[in-house]
């Protein structure tokens, strides 16, 4: 359910101008990506609808890029689609007519192979990765379209949409949702003005990790250790320039990986037995 709404509004705030054609919404910004694109977007102005599940940090959020910019958020889980659809038909007018979309709300539960894997965590991620995604952008694109030419979509896919490694399973599956999805739109949206990005991350540290791990530091910490991972502000700083690109220019696809990281070789059985 949707808990609760808060606007805040400190400081100098944008013109009329600036908050009618460059207001964004951002899905999952407590944290990680999201919250690192949150800070990038108001210190370039930008007004923001944003969306999480923990309201103490989107409140403290919230108050803080209030002395940079407009900023409207709320309190809610994307996969509750009765609240995404209470909270966006109720968008304060300021914020209504959208240059942006940033559905960056999503996450992977455990590691273990599949046969070992809990279907209340499988359930949890096409719930969050896919439906949640499904949500938002449903219900904003009629307000994308209406800003019309220079308004995008962007979706946070991975690299695990792209290639298979073990305990990947749904998580991966879900992000090659996200791939096709974001493909597809791109044909529906023709002759609208509005962009659709996929932005496919490799070794990224953020708490995004440490949820998967649950919790466990020690594995979080041994898996970025020497390996200078990609922070959210670099995928912050590449979605910003995404969105402002020229009007005329699509960037559809953009993987992203730490120069530390590449591919591994096919996994072969030694001495298999029919």
């Amino acid at each position: 359910m949707l808990r609760s709404v808060f606007y805040r509004n400190g400081g100098s705030p944008p013109s009329k101008e600036n908050t009618m054609t460059s207001t964004l919404f951002i899905t999952g910004a407590t944290s990680g990506f999201g919250e690192a694109c949150a800070r990038r977007f108001a210190a370039a102005g930008w007004s923001l609808v944003l969306t999480g599940r923990r309201e103490e940090r989107l409140s403290a959020l919230c108050a803080e890029l209030s002395k940079q910019t407009e900023v409207h958020g709320l309190v809610l889980d994307v996969r509750d689609r009765k609240a995404m659809e209470e909270a966006i038909a109720q968008l304060p007018p300021s914020f209504s007519k959208l240059r942006g979309l940033i559905n960056n709300a999503g996450l992977a539960l455990g590691v273990d192979p599949a046969p070992k894997c809990d279907l209340d965590d499988w359930d949890t991620m096409v719930d969050t990765n896919i439906k949640g995604l499904m949500y938002s952008t449903r219900l904003l694109l009629p307000r994308l379209i209406a800003h019309g030419r220079g308004a995008g979509i962007v979706n946070l896919g991975s690299i695990a949409g792209n290639y298979p490694y073990p305990g990947s399973h749904v998580y991966g599956a879900s992000k090659a949702f996200v791939k096709q999805f974001s493909l597809n739109l791109r044909c529906d949206l023709q002759g609208t003005g509005v962009r659709v990005t996929n932005i496919e991350p490799g070794l990224c540290e953020s708490e995004f990790s440490l949820v998967r791990f649950a919790g466990d530091q020690a594995r979080y910490d041994a898996t970025y250790a020497g390996a200078e991972p990609i922070q959210p502000e670099d995928i912050a700083d590449t979605i910003f320039w995404v969105l402002n690109t020229p009007a005329h220019v699509n960037i559809n696809s953009l993987e992203l990986m730490p120069v530390s990281q590449t591919w591994a070789g096919f996994a072969i059985e030694r001495n298999a037995k029919s």
